[in-house]
């Protein structure tokens, strides 16, 4: 760098100014030719203020300048980057009990695996980042600084990440429906109402790819007519080569068999499907996907999965989710509200749905499960009252007389017996007599010009209808809308907001898992921006602290169970000794996790035993007794064989010593 001297204390001469300038100008230009930047023209002579004006852009740090203290990854973290709360979640995790297992290694020889946990963190950024596929995944964990930072510098291969995904799937779903009991102790999930919805997902098939009885049959009729052709087009090419005459176009014979052939191979595997789907009573069958369905809705056809999940009110949480391949939500209600319930721990549950969801079995499953429905009804008599006729609704039940009444008053009496509906339900059939409905004058619009009577069929719980169509009445409009609020909100998140509109696998197993995976993400960050990330740490700082401490209580148990044998196997076999084995070290060891004292002797009782100081007021030593199985001079029970805990001293006539398995004579008192 040039140096440039103020001159101070000298003679302020206009030669001075005008040589102080130059002098400026060129330091100014030797430093940004140095640094490559390009400044703009330097401002006349004598103009201080412009040149004070003038300042150049931002530079960073030289590519090839050495550094002594390099940066870590940490600095690159903020402390309320959601990252780490990604990082809390899954080092609170209890892996093991999950159902997580080790992909890429059998136990011998050879690399380690992954941690299970590790490639648990990669997919939960990437889905949260909207990154699924594992080869972006590779890129992104070689490249990205925050899971640089996530997964401290591990690079795992796609094959690695793919196969996590593929080999613990029961795990990402119990992770899944652990992540919500989570939710659940920390109180975000009302437990009151739930809001069921069901929307289609793109699977790993095309629509070309699903085959149909229909589709099959006329693939089929094709294939006849095409082999018929080349059959007929042979004949003609033998009788011209009998009668030696060349016909305009001759074919070859070698490619008319070669054609003939591989259409009567497309025949003979269209004919294994057809038979495969007889078979198996589906409708449908894919060759790629094997639970992959066409779905119909709204005049769109979708090859894929329908998804079907329950919302919580109170933060529109997803407490219970499925994946069926069902293009009809009928029978889809009482399952998911079911789950709802069970995972909400609750007694009774509302649940709200749409009307594809309506149907007369689940409502009455749901209401013995004490589950309230709230259901629209479907309006089945438009084209009767298009045509101008009565529908079943303008006929009315008297309960008492246990009968219907049709428009004109007259009554329709049950029949003797019940009919099987196809649908498999029991109906009672209601009919008007003949002579009443010749004189009608309502006949032209209650039967058709060939109809003798109206019949009804009641089903035999139709009570449970009746009572659902009340409630409607009475508070459907404001369920509905509030359905409407909470359902529509995941999907549209999770396909408008993240993109997730396809699966990327396929099966019902890897499906499920994938989903699983979706929903975890959505209720993570769901989570995360109710409470925040700080106060998310220490709640799975919380929780991680009580199941060490239950871990601790489980071991002590099981020690002091081990011990208490140990005990009465010395007794008996050192009668004479004076004393038995001493405290062990683990409680000396284990009151240091609770910043407690260790255990002291505080005397003898009775001459026989000595005790041991416990505390109370702490949870894992509550249950620790007195009468611990290290003491001094304990003999041994008559009955059992164990150590004494009590001693008659009810009467001088019993003097007989128990311990505490063996229960007392009814003649003793203690």
């Amino acid at each position: 760098m040039v140096e440039v001297h103020s001159f101070v204390g000298r003679k302020k001469c206009g030669a001075w100014r005008r040589a102080h300038s130059a002098m400026l100008f060129v330091a100014t230009a030797e430093c940004a030719l140095r640094l490559g930047k390009n400044l703009q023209s330097w401002p006349a002579a004598g103009c201080t203020i412009c040149g004070m004006m003038n300042r150049t852009y931002k530079i960073g740090h030289s590519r090839d300048q050495a550094s002594f203290l390099p940066p870590c990854l940490e600095d690159y973290v903020s402390r309320d980057n959601p990252v780490r709360a990604i990082d809390a979640y899954v080092d609170a995790l209890d892996l093991n009990a999950l159902g997580f297992r080790d992909v890429g290694s059998d136990g011998g020889a050879g690399q380690p695996p992954y941690d299970p946990g590790d490639l648990l963190k990669l997919y939960l950024y990437g889905y949260l980042h909207q990154v699924r596929s594992s080869r972006r995944l590779e890129r992104e964990a070689r490249r990205n600084v925050e899971l640089m930072w996530l997964l401290r510098g591990l690079a795992p291969r796609y094959r690695t990440i793919a196969n996590f995904r593929t080999a613990n799937a029961a795990g990402l779903k119990a992770a899944n429906r652990d992540f919500v009991l989570l939710a659940r102790s920390l109180d975000l999930l009302g437990g009151a109402l739930v809001a069921i919805d069901g929307a289609y997902f793109h699977g790993d098939a095309s629509k070309a790819s699903i085959l149909t009885t229909k589709r099959l049959q006329e693939q089929m009729a094709a294939l006849d007519r095409s082999i018929a052709e080349y059959n007929a087009a042979l004949e003609t090419n033998d009788k011209a080569e009998a009668a030696a005459v060349a016909p305009e176009t001759p074919p070859s014979a070698e490619d008319i068999a070669q054609k003939l052939a591989a259409l009567r191979q497309r025949r003979a595997a269209a004919a294994a499907d057809l038979a495969k789907l007889a078979e198996s009573g589906d409708g449908q069958i894919s060759r790629t996907d094997p639970d992959a369905r066409l779905l119909a809705k709204h005049g769109q056809i979708v090859a894929g999965y329908n998804v079907q999940i329950a919302v919580d009110d109170k933060h529109k949480l997803i407490v219970a989710s499925e994946v069926v391949n069902e293009g009809n939500d009928t029978g889809q209600l009482y399952a998911m509200a079911q789950a709802a319930k069970a995972v909400l721990g609750v007694a009774a549950l509302t649940a709200v749905a749409d009307t594809g969801y309506y149907n007369g079995e689940t409502l009455k499953a749901c209401e013995d499960a004490a589950i309230t429905a709230y259901v629209p009804p479907p309006d089945r008599g438009q084209r009767l009252k298009a045509q101008g006729r009565f529908s079943l609704e303008d006929f009315r039940y008297d309960a008492k007389a246990d009968v219907y009444r049709c428009p004109a008053g007259s009554e329709l009496q049950p029949m003797h017996g019940q009919k099987r509906q196809a649908s498999g339900k029991m109906a009672i059939r209601y009919a008007s007599r003949r002579s009443v409905c010749r004189v009608c004058p309502l006949r032209g619009r209650c039967l058709a010009s060939k109809g003798a009577r109206r019949e009804i069929e009641r089903w035999a719980d139709e009570d449970v209808i009746e009572r659902h169509r009340a409630r409607m009445r009475a508070t459907g409009k404001d369920m509905m809308r509030r359905r409407k609020a909470l359902a529509e909100h995941p999907f549209g998140t999770l396909k408008c907001r993240a993109g997730y509109r396809h699966f990327l696998v396929r099966g019902f197993d890897k499906v499920r898992a994938e989903w699983s995976l979706m929903a975890l993400c959505y209720n993570f960050s769901r989570v995360l921006r109710i409470i925040g990330p700080d106060r998310w740490k220490a709640l799975l700082a919380q929780r991680a602290g009580k199941l060490l401490s239950r871990l601790v209580v489980v071991l002590l148990r099981t020690y002091c169970r081990a011990s208490r044998r140990a005990s009465a196997r010395f007794t008996r076999t050192h009668p004479s000794a004076a004393a038995g084995p001493r405290i062990p070290a683990i409680m000396t060891f284990l009151p240091s996790l609770f910043a407690l004292p260790p255990y002291r002797r505080r005397g003898r009782l009775c001459g026989r035993r000595s005790q041991w100081i416990r505390w109370p007021k702490t949870p894992a030593y509550r249950w620790i007794s007195t009468r611990n199985p290290w003491c001094r001079r304990r003999p041994p029970c008559s009955r059992c064989s164990a150590a004494i805990t009590r001693r008659s001293s009810a009467s001088s006539a019993c003097r007989q010593l128990w311990s505490s398995n063996c229960a007392p004579p009814a003649s003793t008192a203690w």
